[in-house]
């Protein structure tokens, strides 16, 4: 998992908690822990926060008070 971790620039604690979530897929040989090292490069997170509601459209944050000139 070390290796996974510095192909992706991120700590191990970090590898090993998407293969707790599933995200990743490991197999363990002789009391270690693999990951397959196209699924690591392959590996797209998710987006931040919510998901929007349906019929909901996501738009920038705006200010709903009005400009002082």
């Amino acid at each position: 998992m070390a290796a996974a971790a510095r192909l992706r620039n991120v700590s191990r604690a970090a590898i090993a908690a998407l293969v707790r979530r599933g995200r990743l897929s490991s197999l363990e040989v002789g009391g270690r822990q693999l990951v397959n090292k196209s699924e690591v490069l392959a590996f797209q997170p998710k987006p931040i926060g919510r998901p929007p509601k349906k019929g909901e459209k996501k738009e920038l944050s705006k200010s709903t008070k009005p400009k002082k000139k």
